[in-house]
C-alpha cells in the first residue's frame, strides 16, 4: 500500500523497523519537500517488496557502475518522472537513502546520490568509497550526503 509522505507532520510509517526510523522519517520528508517546492510533485513511496523493479534498478545500477552492494534491507521505494528528469529513491533499514536522478534527454546530468539519516554510521560498503558533505535541515536534522555520477545508459 503506497504511503504519501507528509512534510508537515513527519511519520514513521513504514519505517518503524529502523534503529534510526525518526531521523529516516525526518529524511524522507525532507525529500518530500524538496519535491513538492522544486517540482510541485507529491512524494508517494511503497513497501520496497511492492516496488521490486524499483528497488532493482537501483541496486543493478549500484552494482554495475560501482560494483556496490548494500548490505541493509530496502524498506521504502518510488519512481516517477518530473520534466525531464526519471528519479527512482530507496530507503533502507539502516537509515540510508538513495536516490537516482536520470535526466531523458541530457547523460551528462545522471548520478547516484546516497543520504545518511542523523545518527546512523557510515555503511561499510560506503566508507572507504566516499566522502561525505554535511547538510542541516529542519525536518532530518544533519544530513551527510555523497554522490556519483552514472556514466552507462540504463
Amino acid at each position: 500500500m503506497s504511503y504519501t509522505v507528509d512534510f508537515q507532520t513527519v511519520s514513521t510509517v513504514g519505517l518503524e523497523s529502523s534503529p534510526v526510523a525518526e531521523a529516516l522519517a525526518g529524511l524522507r520528508a525532507n525529500e518530500a519537500r524538496y519535491l513538492k517546492n522544486k517540482y510541485d510533485h507529491t512524494f508517494t513511496v511503497e513497501p520496497a517488496a511492492e516496488a521490486a523493479e524499483v528497488v532493482e534498478r537501483v541496486h543493478r545500477i549500484l552494482k554495475e557502475e560501482r560494483d556496490l552492494v548494500i548490505a541493509s534491507r530496502p524498506l521504502e521505494a518510488t519512481a516517477f518522472q518530473v520534466e525531464n528528469i526519471s528519479m527512482a529513491y530507496v530507503f533502507y533499514e539502516s537509515g540510508l537513502s538513495i536516490n537516482v536522478m536520470y535526466t531523458v534527454d541530457d547523460p551528462k546530468k545522471r548520478a547516484v546520490g546516497f543520504k545518511l539519516s542523523d545518527g546512523m554510521e557510515v555503511p561499510a560498503e560506503l566508507a572507504d568509497r566516499f566522502k561525505f558533505a554535511r547538510q542541516k535541515s529542519k525536518l532530518a536534522g544533519t544530513i551527510r550526503g555523497s554522490y556519483f555520477v552514472i556514466k552507462n545508459e540504463y
